[in-house]
């Protein structure tokens, strides 16, 4: 019967809304992507390995004197680099005059760098700029453009609010998969959708360095995303050189502090 009918998708829509996304976030469907929220494990609490980062990221902000924070998933957390590639080098030697703080946190959502920004990682310190890239986890997980700007907006407002006249630096989400694709449009459509937060670098200055990345076919080359997803120092020196001019520009100065990349 039509009652029955409607009883039946009634249940499906509520089914699909307690789906967890992919990914090990331990988000449901039901969870909006400006909504603040730690990482979950499989039983649905918060995540012990990403409470523990997040206490590590709050000791080393309580150091205090960072002028630039770094603000996302795998992509800015694999920028402090490790003890067998230059990574960490380019970093130092990109933005060490700036007291960069590197807070990314791989397999991070929208709603994680809300969560973390909400609980702490940017008090204590007075830094001018962040630099922020966010929402490609999103977006391969099956959240809507729209729903991702929605929650890069919500970071921005936030991280204003605990740091009155901040700036942010906004980057794209990065091409991902070595060919055109699905994934590569639905990532399209959210960077063409973040201008919209763009007001001339008052507040925010988005820079669009998606295309630094692909050659004239579209296709990553490998010696810049060796899997197509996390980049190589080659990659990482091509992100380097191109917000080198508009990161200047919001700084203002380029104090010479030490810097710190939180583990």
């Amino acid at each position: 019967t039509r009652t029955t009918l409607l009883r039946r998708f009634t249940l499906l829509g509520l089914l699909l809304m307690t789906v967890p996304l992919a990914g090990g976030s331990g988000l449901q469907a039901a969870d909006a992507a400006d909504q603040a929220l730690p990482k979950r494990d499989k039983a649905g609490n918060p995540d012990a390995r990403f409470l523990k980062r997040h206490e590590e990221f709050l000791a080393t902000a309580r150091k205090g004197g960072y002028q630039l924070v770094l603000l996302g998933d795998f992509l800015i957390d694999d920028f402090r680099g490790h003890n067998k590639n230059q990574i960490g080098a380019i970093f130092s030697k990109a933005f060490g005059a700036y007291a960069p703080l590197n807070l990314g946190n791989g397999g991070d959502y929208t709603q994680h760098v809300l969560w973390r920004i909400e609980n702490g990682e940017l008090e204590g310190y007075q830094p001018k700029v962040m630099m922020l890239m966010i929402g490609g986890t999103n977006g391969s997980n099956g959240e809507s453009p729209e729903a991702i700007l929605a929650g890069i907006k919500a970071i921005i407002a936030c991280a204003q609010a605990k740091v009155p006249g901040l700036k942010t630096l906004l980057l794209p989400v990065l091409p991902w998969d070595a060919n055109p694709g699905e994934r590569r449009r639905r990532h399209g459509v959210v960077n063409a959708l973040l201008p919209q937060l763009d007001d001339g670098g008052k507040t925010v200055l988005y820079v669009d360095i998606s295309g630094r990345f692909v050659d004239e076919r579209g296709v990553i080359p490998k010696e810049i995303m060796p899997d197509a997803a996390h980049l190589s120092e080659a990659g990482y020196q091509i992100w380097a050189d191109a917000v080198a001019e508009p990161l200047a520009r919001l700084m203002g100065s380029t104090p010479t502090v030490a810097s710190d990349q939180a583990p």
